[in-house]
């Protein structure tokens, strides 16, 4: 899907060479699949404390089989 961006060309410039990509479309794309790898990251720290877990003995579970 074509898109027109304002995209700082020195902060481009940078990512292309620290990121090793060969054009802007990869170091866009690379920061883009970053970014939601961040927020989901961040979604999943959302919820420390907030999940209970039952008592969950496996050694017997184990014997039961």
């Amino acid at each position: 899907m074509p898109t027109n961006l304002a995209i700082d060309d020195a902060r481009l410039h940078e990512a292309k060479i620290l990121g090793g990509h060969r054009t802007k479309r990869d170091a866009v794309n690379s920061a883009l699949r970053e970014y939601v790898r961040h927020l989901k990251l961040r979604g999943l720290i959302d919820l420390f404390g907030k999940v209970e877990f039952n008592d969950y003995d496996d050694k017997k579970a184990r014997r039961a089989r």
